[in-house]
């Protein structure tokens, strides 16, 4: 469970944050929880992730000559991962003839199972997947069953969606973001909640 920092930003994720203090409480709060993946633009050091598509769904964009690109740099030495983002299986294996992928980062929630076979794929072969828009991003997850399940295991339905994801895939990474400390706590939590089976096969309903 990593945490995103894009909430902390001023309007339109751009500029200082509207709190400042209330925004360095939030991230003192994520490294005492022990949490070391904070998404900013200066975490990706290590990672790059090249992105095609667009928020809703990937584009049939050829992607060698960018892709390449980037190899050529970690090659070089001046990028240590390589990833993708907002990209079909097709593009993933395009993308592998090219140079190793360690990562794919798509949207992907309850509601949103369009990615439900890359998801696996990305498990067999041992590719971390990111959720973006884990609870819903824009338009917030919103649903009777969740809130049914929610409510019968004592826990925010925002808790149990993103328990579910976790338990979806084991290489699963979430990086929910959120200005608030009490909601960070809350997210780092859903990590150690377990979903019974029961509970994981109404929760499955949703997105189908």
């Amino acid at each position: 469970m990593g945490y995103g920092a894009m909430q902390l930003a001023g309007p339109g994720v751009f500029g200082p944050p509207k709190d400042r203090d209330q925004a360095l409480a939030v991230l003192r709060a994520a490294i005492d929880l022990g949490i070391t993946h904070i998404d900013t633009s200066d975490f990706y050091g290590p990672v790059v992730n090249l992105r095609f598509g667009e928020v809703d769904g990937p584009s049939d964009e050829p992607i060698a000559e960018k892709f390449s690109a980037l190899a050529e740099l970690r090659q070089e030495g001046l990028i240590r991962h390589l990833g993708l983002s907002g990209v079909s299986s097709a593009q993933l294996t395009e993308a592998q003839a090219i140079a190793p992928v360690v990562t794919v980062q798509n949207l992907y929630n309850l509601a949103k199972r369009q990615d439900d076979d890359l998801v696996d794929r990305c498990a067999a072969e041992n590719i971390a997947y990111a959720s973006f828009f884990p609870l819903g991003g824009f338009t917030p997850l919103q649903s009777d069953t969740l809130t049914q399940v929610a409510a019968r295991l004592e826990a925010s339905p925002q808790q149990v969606a993103l328990a579910w994801l976790l338990q979806r895939s084991a290489t699963t990474v979430l990086i929910p973001g959120t200005s608030s400390v009490a909601h960070l706590h809350e997210n780092v939590a859903a990590a150690d909640l377990k979903l019974p089976a029961d509970a994981v096969a109404e929760l499955d309903t949703i997105g189908r």
